[in-house]
């Protein structure tokens, strides 16, 4: 059988294409040889945004979108939208398995999630989280972790947090080992035992230094970009002009250059568990029954016996286009959506910290950030 499979495909390559010694090389890629050797291409929203995309924007001073998701349903939502990147969060520990921290998931539950979102999301970056005790021990499990979460898991890059010493080092030997990743600093769960809860950061003038200079680290480690979580406006805006590379604020005031939203911070929580109807002649899917999915596939394989009770899936695109917007032109986030301060007092020493560091710039641009959002509170 494998023989006559041979002298098929020789025959058929000789028939169509006697012109080329390699054609039947082609013949079997799956990928066109232009993609691969016709160099790069304009983007259009079609297409699959890369890392290219992403410091494209970046260089054009253009916000960049981030949104969590866990699933198929919610990816596709996000594909929909056009957001830029997807995030697999470890906080899929707290908003789908019900626990109280993103202590718990381990990363075999993680790389499902990675899968099903892979299978929806076709046109976001994909970034998945490292969960905690999957990356601390040595680079070499960080390296090995990260290369299951792209291979396994579909994932396009990782994200890690924490800027220890460790950590550091960790996100230099994924990078080396030719995957992209992000850092997270601030406000990063997974160390809750250290911080004693879930604390903002950055509010004193050694906490705000050090998100500067993580940030920094992280940076000079090789990330691509770095997430800045629940610090002051003005300590964002330190960093993001300290950096060369993207900020993406969650909490941190409208100065980074993208926002993330994410499902234990945010908004919308759907609990299935008081939807579905559990009498067994009359189940339905609750994705049916809140008519969630929106895409015409869905359309296609949505049963007939199926009674729609809302319309949920228009909710969902909506919101993400509005947040998307709001992004894009700046609307969001404002003063009312900064919570954490840094007191004048901190400010003024935080100030003073950047420019002995050298850092004028990034001291101006907290500065500038301080002003700004004073005057919005009025």
């Amino acid at each position: 059988m494998f023989s006559s499979l041979c002298k098929t495909l020789r025959s058929s390559s000789v028939t169509k294409r006697r012109d080329s010694p390699h054609s039947i090389l082609r013949w079997l890629s799956n990928v066109p040889e232009n993609t691969v050797y016709g160099g790069p291409k304009p983007q259009n929203p079609s297409q699959r945004v890369t890392l290219i995309n992403i410091r494209q924007k970046h260089r054009n001073g253009e916000p960049i979108t981030m949104v969590t998701a866990y699933d198929y349903p919610s990816a596709v939502h996000l594909d929909t939208a056009g957001i830029d990147v997807c995030l697999v969060g470890d906080s899929a520990s707290m908003v789908v398995h019900g626990h109280d921290t993103t202590l718990p998931i381990t990363l075999d539950e993680m790389l499902v999630h990675c899968r099903a979102v892979a299978r929806g999301a076709k046109r976001p970056l994909l970034v998945g989280d490292l969960p905690f005790g999957t990356y601390e021990s040595s680079t070499q499990q960080a390296v090995d972790t990260a290369v299951r979460v792209l291979k396994e898991g579909g994932m396009d890059a990782i994200k890690l947090e924490g800027g220890a010493p460790s950590r550091i080092t960790a996100a230099k030997g994924i990078v080396e080992a030719g995957i992209a990743v992000i850092g997270h600093v601030g406000l990063t769960p997974q160390a809750i035992s250290v911080l004693g809860g879930f604390r903002p950061q950055g509010r004193n003038i050694d906490s705000a230094v050090k998100v500067v200079e993580t940030s920094m680290a992280l940076q000079e480690a090789g990330c691509f970009a770095v997430v800045l979580e629940c610090v002051p406006p003005p300590v964002a805006a330190a960093a993001t002009s300290a950096l060369q590379i993207p900020t993406i604020g969650i909490g941190a005031g409208p100065f980074c250059s993208g926002q993330v939203r994410m499902d234990r911070h945010s908004v919308v929580v759907v609990r299935p568990e008081k939807l579905l109807l559990l009498a067994i002649p009359r189940v339905l899917v609750y994705h049916d029954l809140l008519g969630m999915l929106q895409h015409p596939h869905h359309a296609k394989v949505t049963p007939k016996f199926c009674k729609r009770y809302a319309h949920v899936g228009e909710a969902i695109d909506k919101a993400l286009s509005e947040y998307r917007d709001e992004v894009t032109s700046g609307a969001f986030p404002g003063a009312a959506h900064s919570p954490y301060k840094i007191g004048a007092a901190d400010t003024e020493g935080f100030l003073q910290a950047l420019e002995k560091l050298g850092l004028g710039d990034a001291a101006s641009a907290a500065a500038d950030a301080a002003s700004k959002m004073e005057a919005q509170m009025k």
